[in-house]
Order: C-alpha cells, then sequence, then structure tokens
C-alpha cells in the first residue's frame, strides 16, 4: 500500500489493505518464482576481502527456509518449508541508524518519500475507482505513527484503531514534527521507504538482501530455528524487542524499551547480527506473493533464489509489495506473531511508519569492483 494511501485508508475508514494485519489472505492468482542455477558454493570469506566497517560475514550453507516444524505461529505464506543454498555475503550487524542516514542525507540532499509533497493523480492510481479526493488541508507529507492513546479496541481486525497520518512525522520526526531524533544517533532509522531504502544502498554501494539472504543471516550458524536464538520461545522477551501486555491498550514494557529501541539493546545471534527479530520491520529486495513458497519447484535445486517475479497479495490488490521481515517492537502473540526468522509480509514501494526500517548487505563481486 502506498504510504500516501494509508491514508485514505485512515481517512475513509475504509479496510483496504491489511499491511499491519498477520491475518493470511485467501489467494487465487499463481506467479513463477525466478531460480538460479546450481553453482559451486562460496562459503569462506575470501582472504583477499575485508570485511567492511560494521558489517559481518555470513558464511554460505544450505538451510530450512519458511516454517519450521512445531512453529505453532506459522502462516500459509510461510509454508512450505525448503532447503534453500545461499552463497556466502556480508550484512550490516544492526539496522542502518539514524547516525549513518544522516550522512546520506547530508552528502546527497536526499529527500524521502515521506517529506514529499503530494501527488493526487499517482496516488488515485492505487485506489478503487471513484475514490474521491480529500481536502488539500489533509494531503500533506507525513507518515504513519502507532497511537499509544488507544484505550478500547471493539475489532482486532480493523488497525485504523492503533494507526495515525501524523502530518510531518518523517525520518527526521518520527512522532510527528514536534519530534526530532537529536540523542538518538544510535537508534534505527525509521519512516523509510523502499525508494529511500535503495538511494541508500546506491550512494554506499550495498544493496539490500534478498529474503533467503535475510534468513540465512538471521540463521546464524544454524540451519532450522524458528528464532534467531533457537527454538524456545520463552527467551522472547530478554533476546527481542516486541510488545508485552495486551496489544494495543496495554503496553507493560517489560524489557525497558516502550516501543523503538536503540540498536544493540539484546544480544546478538550466533555470528554477532543484532536485531534481526524486533524492534522495527526490514526491508527486502523481494516481491511479496503469498503463494511463492507453495509455487516453488523443489525437485531442482534452490539455489540464491530472489523470490517470486511479480507482487501478489489479494488483501492489496493495487499495490506492488516487497517482502519485510523480522517483525517490530508491535509484535505481540495475540495479534502479530512475526517475531520469528519465517515470518514474512509485504509493504509497498512508497509505504512507510515508524516501526520499519532496513539493514544493507555486500557481496565479493561488489566490494571487488
Amino acid at each position: 500500500m502506498s504510504n500516501h494511501t494509508y491514508k485514505l485508508v485512515l481517512l475513509f475508514a475504509v479496510p483496504l489493505f491489511t499491511y499491519m494485519s498477520c491475518k493470511n489472505p485467501s489467494a487465487e492468482k499463481k506467479s513463477d518464482v525466478v531460480e538460479i542455477p546450481k553453482h559451486d558454493l562460496l562459503k569462506e570469506q575470501p582472504k583477499d576481502i575485508a570485511t567492511p566497517e560494521g558489517m559481518v560475514w555470513v558464511a554460505g550453507k544450505t538451510f530450512v527456509q519458511g516454517a519450521k516444524a512445531g512453529d505453532e505461529f506459522a502462516l500459509p505464506r510461510e509454508q512450505p518449508a525448503h532447503e534453500v543454498t545461499v552463497d556466502g555475503f556480508f550484512i550490516d550487524i544492526t539496522e542502518v541508524t539514524n547516525k549513518q542516514y544522516s550522512a546520506f542525507v547530508e552528502a546527497t540532499d536526499y529527500i524521502t518519500v515521506a517529506e514529499r509533497p503530494i501527488d493526487w493523480e499517482e496516488m488515485k492510481k492505487e485506489l478503487p475507482k471513484g475514490t474521491p479526493k480529500p481536502a488539500d488541508s489533509v494531503l500533506q507529507p507525513g507518515s504513519l505513527i502507532f497511537n499509544k492513546n488507544v484505550n478500547i479496541v471493539g475489532n482486532m481486525d480493523n488497525y485504523t484503531q492503533w494507526w495515525t497520518w501524523k502530518i510531518g512525522a518523517n525520518w527526521k520526526h518520527p512522532e510527528g514534527p514536534e519530534s526530532s531524533i537529536e540523542g538518538k544517533d544510535d537508534y534505527p532509522v525509521v519512516h523509510i521507504a523502499y525508494e529511500d531504502a535503495i538511494a541508500y544502498c546506491e550512494w554506499a554501494n550495498r544493496r539490500l538482501p534478498t529474503e533467503a539472504e535475510w534468513e540465512s543471516a538471521a540463521q546464524g550458524k544454524d540451519t532450522n530455528h524458528i528464532y534467531t536464538w533457537g527454538n524456545d520461545p520463552s527467551q522472547l522477551n530478554t533476546s527481542a524487542n516486541t510488545w508485552q501486555g495486551t496489544f494495543p491498550v496495554r503496553n507493560e514494557s517489560t524489557d525497558g524499551f516502550a516501543l523503538i529501541a536503540p540498536v544493540k539493546s539484546y544480544a546478538p545471534n550466533s555470528i554477532g547480527i543484532y536485531d534481526m527479530l524486533g524492534n522495527v520491520w526490514e526491508l527486502t529486495s523481494d516481491w511479496f506473493n503469498v503463494e511463492s513458497y507453495q509455487k516453488l519447484d523443489t525437485s531442482k535445486p534452490l539455489i540464491n533464489p530472489k523470490g517470486a517475479t511479480q507482487s501478489y497479495n489479494p488483501a492489496n490488490p493495487y499495490a506492488k509489495e516487497h517482502v519485510i521481515k523480522g517483525g517490530s517492537f508491535l509484535c505481540h502473540a495475540s495479534y502479530c506473531a512475526s517475531f520469528r526468522i519465517s515470518a514474512r509480509m509485504g509493504t509497498n514501494w512508497d509505504s512507510a511508519s515508524d516501526h520499519s526500517g532496513f539493514r544493507t548487505v555486500a557481496t565479493v563481486e561488489m566490494l571487488k569492483q
């Protein structure tokens, strides 16, 4: 869903899309999946390639992608589980921070999607025909923020009850124009749309991970775990920044963080990567297709898969979505149990919110250029 389209959903209270919902939609269309021919696995880091600052090497391996046995929260879009082989690569040990994104913006004068004027002619292309144009006074740049003042919820399927379109909210002002990121250099940058992440990657000679690369990194030294620390759900509150209490009306914050947390606030996984579960959702380069796993041809080795060839989400039919991974500080077992390696959702190319960010990867080929 478009970042600005969310605004119209909230304005008109029309439940068109389910980006903030973890419910599994029905599916009718099919799509193919791109596969890369088998080749020699790049497992160990080449001796002539130094590890970039702030990154770690993820050894090439074969592992289980998708829902794991015994995962009570697994959804059909995560199934069936399947073996994939992914070459080694480097990945950021943390989500991209405010400090890092600030350096990019200072060097390039880049303006994020949430900061740009709204083009109604472009926006209405992603809306049902005949959707009325809102008043110009509300068609202003902004982004979605979580409503911390929700006291009662009538229907958990209506996510507009806990999301607010905030004019003036963006990466520099995460809770609106009255807020700032001063003193928050080590927090993940948020209100970042896909286009904004790609621009940063091009500047930094990086790219977004594929979904398979993301899961390989999250597994660390392992190959078949539900969580980045293993399979024990009782470690969730001490291992990831997620919601404690009753979502969305009571936040007990027993982990010490009411909402977003600085990077490295929790222990890393087995290869030194922080916050791959919880804190903020992380963008990948793959198209989000609810049927992509079901349509895989597992008779052949799946090597460095790049996901579906097109987006497909019947709950968000007007948008082109990319896969996001890892869940956020809002995830809770009662509603959004996306604090698992296999969890996957979709977000449109210009969607942004206060619980979405990204991290980057670099390959040997990229560093040799």
